[in-house]
């Protein structure tokens, strides 16, 4: 009995201690083989999945970010081959929404609009942008397997990895080491972001040219967060909701006839003048404004979000998000998501500013968190005992000088191969499609370079993507994008 009960003791002792060394190689590398059919053209690739270190002025490694980089096989011309560089955003999310749902060449097990299908896992992804570009995916310091080290404690240097600019300049170092490690240099390039990301990718733009000497053939922003916008409030931040307040409602069928009766691309245009030309100036009046003007605004806001003219009235015409997504099919007893208004959730009560759950998210994670772990452990061969971080702890996460839309701005200008693609969907509500125009709006206040830019909208929410009919769409635009920006034969130079 006492020898099994010390067998029982040093046993338990043995896996805590193990528990407590539990951590990544710092730099290390599994490659694997695979095939997939895009567009109905069959091809091989190879996956490597792994670990590249973040060095300090000294040469000391900081932190090991995880990687999964794909290279279609039997390429003549590696160096003319495009280099597509994803991230996701959050900031402390994983790179794996983008990796498993939109250009890698699996995707999740899920149904035609998005929503979660047991058993979980993956499939081929027919429209996959690697028959174009190579892809890399890059998990950032404390997401996915990525981590700082040391992991936790006084001694992590925060500051040098969890705000705006600290991000941009660790992770433009860090490719510039990928990028030399895989012979890349020569190749067409290409950054893309989501969410934060699109604030992440501006800032590399320079970043990567600035300080790696490193020239970008494209800027790709999906859903872009932009923070010089983004939970600002005022004016121009409240009234520019009001078009995705518009294409939402018309989703569930909210809007008045004569609206619900036009197809939306009819409709939203309307529901932006009226933001841009009508809305943004009576906002800008506050509790000034005419009480007969406050009135007819606020009609006019209710005919343009399906919200009721008292319930907008009652909010001084300053409608928070929140507030819409509780409210919007009060009436029906559901609230609608945050991040795609398509999906519907069941709250606690009806009443309220808003909904007690995101209801997309947790649809979500249901497909996205066991999908990442068997895919990378059991079909790439990258084991480990690490968590995978869907959500990463970054917070406090340092927001002050973003300069980041300015940053995009200087270095299109220094660069004219540089171009932008916006990819927003009209059922977002956290970074919403009306934002992403905005924003390419004010990226270049001399208008000289939006021929540059292109903006392209779809029927889904802020993960476009999952919605089977935009994932070909999505990737059909970003083929197009990639091929019509990869092979100028010009000279970079202004005529």
């Amino acid at each position: 009995m006492l020898n099994k009960l010390c067998l029982l003791v040093c046993t338990s002792a043995f896996v805590v201690a193990a528990a407590q060394h539990r951590k990544l190689p710092i730099d290390t590398t599994v490659t694997t083989q695979h095939s997939v059919t895009v567009n109905g053209n069959t091809f091989t690739y190879t996956a490597s999945t792994g670990t590249q270190p973040v060095w300090d002025e000294m040469g000391k490694p900081i932190a090991a970010l995880h990687y999964t980089y794909y290279t279609k096989n039997n390429v003549k011309n590696r160096e003319s081959r495009p280099l597509l560089i994803s991230f996701n955003g959050g900031p402390g999310s994983g790179s794996v929404w983008m990796h498993l749902a939109y250009t890698g060449p699996r995707v999740l097990k899920i149904d035609d609009e998005g929503y979660p299908v047991q058993p979980y896992g993956v499939k081929e992804n027919p429209y996959s942008v690697l028959d174009v570009t190579d892809i890399v995916y890059v998990n950032p310091a404390n997401t996915g397997y990525s981590r700082t080290i040391p992991e936790m404690g006084k001694e992590v240097d925060r500051e040098k990895f969890f705000g705006i600019n600290a991000d941009i300049k660790y992770l433009a170092e860090w490719l510039n080491t990928f990028v030399t490690r895989n012979n890349r240099w020569r190749s067409p390039k290409y950054i893309v972001g989501e969410s934060y990301g699109g604030t992440r990718v501006m800032g590399l733009s320079l970043a990567l040219q600035d300080q790696q000497w490193m020239y970008l053939n494209g800027v790709i922003m999906v859903s872009p967060a932009d923070y010089k916008l983004y939970n600002t409030g005022g004016a121009v931040e409240n009234a520019i909701s009001l078009p995705y307040f518009t294409a939402a409602a018309w989703h569930h069928k909210a809007l008045p006839a004569p609206l619900q009766q036009k197809d939306l691309l009819e409709v939203l245009p309307e529901s932006e003048d009226y933001a841009i030309n009508e809305l943004i100036p009576a906002l800008a009046k506050g509790g000034f404004i005419d009480e007969s003007k406050k009135n007819e605004v606020a009609e006019k806001m209710a005919y343009y979000s399906g919200l009721s003219k008292q319930g907008i009235l009652d909010q001084n015409l300053v409608v928070p998000v929140q507030y819409f997504w509780k409210n919007l099919l009060k009436d029906r007893g559901y609230t609608v998501g945050r991040l795609d208004s398509r999906y519907l959730g069941l709250d606690r009560q009806l009443a309220g500013m808003g909904p007690d759950y995101s209801a997309e998210l947790t649809s979500w994670l249901h497909s996205f968190t066991p999908a990442i772990n068997y895919y990378l452990q059991e079909e790439l061969n990258f084991k480990t005992d690490i968590k995978y971080n869907m959500f990463g702890p970054v917070r406090p996460w340092n927001n002050e000088n973003d300069n980041t839309r300015d940053n995009l701005r200087q270095a299109m200008a220094q660069n004219p191969y540089l171009n932008v693609l916006i990819q927003s969907g009209y059922y977002d509500g956290a970074t919403t499609y009306f934002q992403g125009k905005y924003t390419m709006w004010q990226v270049d206040p001399s208008g000289k370079m939006k021929d540059r830019f292109e903006f392209k909208g779809y029927r889904s929410g802020h993960m476009m993507y999952l919605r089977r009919e935009d994932l070909k769409k999505a990737n059909d635009d970003l083929r197009a994008f990639i091929l019509r920006t990869s092979n100028t034969n010009k000279s970079a130079k202004y005529e």
